[in-house]
This record gives structure tokens, C-alpha cells and sequence, in this order.
């Protein structure tokens, strides 16, 4: 029905203090600011979230109560990836459709900034013996074991438990694949760079973005971090490839780059939002999550996801007025558009003919991920709000959302506007 964000902000940057819980808890304090809903009337909190904090592991709960929250209201944390807050905002349909709540708060929160690095499982093993000893002795022998070797911390890596294959080196090959060029994929991301600044000059972005309150200083941050307004083709072919060297394709400007941020929806059906006094931005009409192989389709998600959701409504793709792609790598959403216009993948599918092509002057006209930032856990709210807000932007009826995931997942959502 309605939603914000906090400003999605490079990790490392004015957020490198802030733990996932304290930046859902500005979210989720933001949009009761936002809506002025009585919390005590929401019934469930649903967030998504991906790098969790041991100490805050259902940060839903606790932000919920950062945010002021009545204890008696029920969170609970998701994680499904790239689309934990898909997810999130889903279960919260389900949770509405069946009669178990009439309203519903879901969106998701992440910080790349404060990553949990591990000691090696010998350590930790023997830590966790440490826990029974009686004596400062055997103290003494535990550190005597140790070698220096064994305190060098393990850093996770962004990359597939199935295959050991890191997110961008799968890009890499499907943008192979497909045969999505480097030339293609970084006019792609100018194209999401430029679309995202021209989107935050003219007050669009800003639509959705409750200010983060940042302390000491708790001067308001109200804007995105990660748009380059200086970026051209030049610079962008300059870049050297990231991950297949020397011939790969995905570069550190044409992937998306790590990012801080929250978001959070205010979900309820039709008649409980008019009797509160609400006017609904958007339905949610349609949805389907969809998994395949990891090691050679890891990202082609969406590409399997949006036919089934217009099959399921009975729609096609020229009856679709917004289309918001999460925008991981430029060669991965060019793949998937490849893909929805290639007959050899309809055939795939099982279908007489292609789903596509897509028009592009449809497709994340106020940028992506690319240049928004990409908060593992956050980005499928953002992808929600900025959908029904270009809905009514641009006067359309519908919207299609569609994202991958880690894993070999991925996600697709019709939107109806309302009104």
C-alpha cells in the first residue's frame, strides 16, 4: 500500500557504523513517520535479510522493537538471497490472503559493512571446548596449540556454497553465453547511472526515501551515494574485467557494487486500508518464484519467472506499462532479455513463441541496481515501491517486477495501480 526506504549507500561510507539492525529500525521507524499507522496495529513485521549478525539473527524482531513496535507483535526474518524482501513482502500476502493478519509490515535490511569474519573451524572447536575448562592450565595449553596460521580469519566471499563459483564469474558466463557483448553491457550501465540521476534531480527517487538519521552528527542523509553522474563510455571501457581475466566481460563498473541500506511496505487488503482512512498506491495481483541450475543458469531467474506470471494473469508483455528489473550485472539483465525473444529458449520453456522483446523504454527508466545500490536483503521492497510509484508517474495500470538470486533463484510480481 505504501512504503520507504533509507538512502541505499556504498558499504564503507556513512553507514560503515551501522549494524542491519539499526539501519531496518530507521526503516521501520520511517514508514510509521511515513503512514502514521498505529503500531499496534500491525499484526506481523516480515523482514528480509541475507549476512546476518549473530547477535541480532531475527533482526526483524529486534528493529521491530528499535522502532517502537508494541512487544506483543510478532517478527520474523527471511532470507531467500537477492530477493529476501520479495520474499518478505509476499509472506506478507499470503499471511493477509489466508485471514491470519490484516495488517502486515515486510521489507528487509543489510549492511555490507560489517560482514562476520570467521576464525577456521579448528579454532572455533576449540573455543567452544574452551567453555568446560576448570583451570587457567588449560588455558594455557589451548593458546600452546594454536598455531599462527590458525588465527587468520576466513573472509566470506560472495560466491555459490553448490559450486564455488563467486555471483560475478557466473555473469560472466551467462553474458557468454547469450552472447551479450562488453560494448552492450557497459551502455547498460551508463544508461542506469544516467536514468538514476535524472530520476534523483527531478524529486522521483526521493519519492520513497525516508532520511537516515546518522549519529553523532544526526545530520539527515536523504540521497543515494552510489550514482555516478561523471561516468561515461569511455571510462567504463577502461575498466579491466573483474573476475575472468584476461577475457571475461563484467567489470566493476557494469556489476552492481556493495551496498547498505533498508526498506520497509505497509501491506493490507482493500477494504482494511479504506476503513483506516488509507488510499492504496498498488495491488499486488500476481507472483511466482522460480529455481533452476546454479552452476550453468544462476541468474536467468527472472527469464524463467516472468512468462509463468503473465501466463498465470493471462497477460503479455505489451500489456505491461512498467517493467523494474534488478539490475545484479548488465550482462545478466541482457541475458534474460535475450532470452525472452530467443525462439531456442521458448522452446525451452515449452512455448510455441517468445515471450519478448521487451521494451526498453519500459524498463527501469529511473535506474536499477546498477547505479541505485543493491542491499542483499533490501532491494525487492525498493523494486516494490518504485514500481507503483512510476505507475503513477507515468500513468499506467501495470507493472512487472522481476528479479535472480543466488542460488539459481529468482522472482517476477505484477502490480495493478490503484485508482
Amino acid at each position: 500500500m505504501d512504503g520507504c526506504r533509507l538512502p541505499f549507500l556504498r558499504s564503507g561510507t556513512a553507514f560503515v557504523d551501522q549494524r542491519a539492525y539499526d539501519l531496518g529500525r530507521m526503516a521501520l521507524k520511517g514508514l510509521l513517520t511515513r503512514t502514521g499507522i498505529d503500531p499496534a496495529r500491525v499484526d506481523r513485521v516480515v523482514m528480509g535479510s541475507v549476512v546476518q549478525n549473530i547477535h541480532t539473527t531475527n533482526v526483524a524482531r529486534e528493529a521491530a522493537l528499535g522502532a517502537g513496535f508494541p512487544n506483543s507483535v510478532p517478527a520474523f526474518t527471511v532470507t531467500m538471497a537477492c530477493i529476501s524482501s520479495n520474499q518478505a513482502v509476499t509472506t506478507a500476502v499470503e499471511l493477509i490472503r489466508s485471514n491470519q493478519a490484516d495488517v502486515v509490515v515486510a521489507g528487509g535490511t543489510e549492511t555490507l559493512s560489517d560482514v562476520p569474519i570467521l576464525f577456521k573451524r579448528t579454532v572455533r572447536k576449540k573455543l567452544i571446548e574452551a567453555r568446560k575448562y576448570k583451570s587457567p592450565a588449560e588455558y594455557v595449553r589451548l593458546i600452546r596449540r594454536l598455531r599462527p596460521r590458525d588465527l587468520l580469519p576466513e573472509v566470506p566471499s560472495i560466491a555459490e556454497y553448490s559450486t564455488g563459483e563467486t555471483m560475478g564469474q557466473s555473469a560472466d558466463q551467462l553474458a557468454a553465453l547469450f552472447g551479450v557483448s562488453r560494448e552492450a553491457q557497459d551502455a547498460y550501465a551508463l544508461r542506469s547511472h544516467q536514468c538514476a540521476a535524472q530520476a534523483r534531480d527531478d524529486g522521483h527517487l526521493a519519492l520513497d526515501i525516508t532520511p537516515a538519521m546518522i549519529p553523532p552528527a544526526f545530520d539527515p542523509i536523504l540521497v543515494d551515494n552510489g550514482i555516478r553522474d561523471d561516468t561515461s563510455i569511455e571510462k567504463l571501457r577502461a575498466l579491466k574485467p573483474a573476475f575472468h581475466k584476461p577475457y571475461g566481460t563484467v567489470t566493476a563498473g557494469n556489476a552492481s557494487f556493495l551496498t547498505d541500506g533498508a526498506s520497509a511496505t505497509l501491506l493490507m487488503a482493500e477494504e482494511t486500508a479504506l476503513a483506516l482512512g488509507y488510499r492504496p498506491r498498488a495491488y499486488l495481483r500476481h507472483y511466482t518464484y522460480v529455481a533452476q541450475d546454479p552452476g550453468r543458469e544462476l541468474l536467468l531467474g527472472p527469464a524463467y519467472a516472468i512468462p509463468r506470471v503473465l501466463d498465470a494473469a493471462g497477460l503479455a508483455l505489451g500489456d505491461i506499462d512498467v517493467i523494474e528489473l534488478h539490475e545484479a550485472f548488465a550482462g545478466q539483465v541482457l541475458a534474460v532479455l535475450t532470452a525472452l525473444e530467443a525462439s531456442s529458449f521458448a522452446e525451452q520453456l515449452g512455448r510455441t513463441r517468445p515471450v519478448g522483446p521487451v521494451p526498453m523504454e519500459k524498463v527501469n527508466t529511473w535506474g536499477g541496481s546498477l547505479s541505485l545500490g543493491h542491499p542483499f536483503g533490501a532491494t525487492g521492497a525498493r523494486l516494490v515501491m518504485m514500481a507503483a510509484s512510476r505507475l503513477h508517474h507515468e500513468d499506467g495500470t501495470l507493472a512487472l517486477l522481476a528479479a535472480c538470486a543466488a542460488g539459481g533463484q529468482g522472482h517476477a510480481m505484477l502490480l495493478e495501480r490503484y485508482g
